[in-house]
């Protein structure tokens, strides 16, 4: 009991914070310039036995530095084992999601001076297992990926590569394209899972990574697997779980709207949505 009330306690805290960074946004002013700034960054091992505290560094920026940047020049320059996931540093990989000053963001995406106070908190993303200092493990939220099969079912597209000239494709229009394409744009971040107060109670909980997923194949007018996707998020840890806190469209950094998606879905589950879902014409490319 004790737990369920910390976690529940700690996810209306990251929501109180997301509402607040909302706000922020709507009021957005000027960037706030600085030298230097201050890194506060969670460290720990607990595979090791090493208990979570923090460390303190001191690192010079610019008006262009991303947390990242000031996360690497640390490691560089004051300690190297300090442990953190990075790739592409152009928001596309989502590699480099973590808490910043308490709200889920990705370090490469967001500037030193977007944010406010001299010091910049940097922690693991929370609903994750944490591995060490700001990784975490990711096991779990892409195993509710794969569940949801995100690929297209449908049994009538000639793949056969080894004769081009006998492979088919689908037309779609711009509208039936429009349906699925925001969701489409998704790059496995785990900042809206990290921020799903739901997540953190269930870990049987799709997330709103997943169910958006799912949504994004079930409309797609190429899939022929709508009752099948539906029977998947159907179950007492799947769609229903979802109480609509919308923290996971807020943190987004790729502007997907999961909420959304969700409830889309879940107005087809329960035959209360007047959207249709077509069939697209299949062509052959040889002609």
């Amino acid at each position: 009991m004790t737990t369920t009330t910390t976690a529940t306690g700690e996810q209306e805290k990251t929501i109180e914070k997301i509402e607040r960074l909302d706000r922020k946004r709507e009021r957005r002013g000027k960037e706030i310039l600085r030298t230097s700034v201050t890194l506060k960054v969670l460290r720990g091992n607990r595979a090791a036995g090493e208990k979570p505290h923090y460390d303190i560094f001191e690192v010079p920026v610019q008006r262009s530095t991303t947390v990242l940047d000031a996360l690497l020049h640390a490691k560089a320059y004051n300690d190297h084992s300090i442990g953190i996931r990075y790739s592409c540093r152009m928001a596309s990989c989502g590699s480099c999601g973590m808490k910043i000053n308490g709200i889920p963001r990705l370090a490469c995406y967001t500037k030193v001076s977007e944010l406010e106070g001299g010091v910049i908190t940097c922690e693991p993303l929370a609903n994750f297992p944490h591995v060490r200092d700001l990784v975490t493990d990711f096991t779990q939220f892409f195993k509710h990926h794969r569940d949801v099969q995100p690929y297209i079912h449908n049994n009538k597209a000639d793949m056969d590569t080894a004769n081009v000239n006998a492979m088919s494709e689908f037309m779609q229009t711009p509208e039936d394209v429009d349906k699925f394409l925001q969701f489409s744009y998704c790059i496995k971040c785990g900042l809206c899972y990290s921020a799903c107060p739901t997540v953190a109670m269930d870990t049987k909980f799709p997330g709103p990574q997943a169910l958006a997923q799912a949504y994004r194949y079930f409309i797609d007018n190429r899939d022929e697997a709508s009752k099948e996707r539906l029977d998947m998020v159907d179950d007492r840890h799947g769609i229903f779980r979802c109480h609509f806190a919308g923290s996971c469209s807020t943190v987004c950094p790729k502007g997907v709207d999961p909420a959304l998606g969700i409830q889309l879905l879940r107005g087809h589950l329960l035959g209360m949505s007047k959207e249709t879902k077509g069939k697209a014409e299949l062509k052959d490319r040889s002609k």
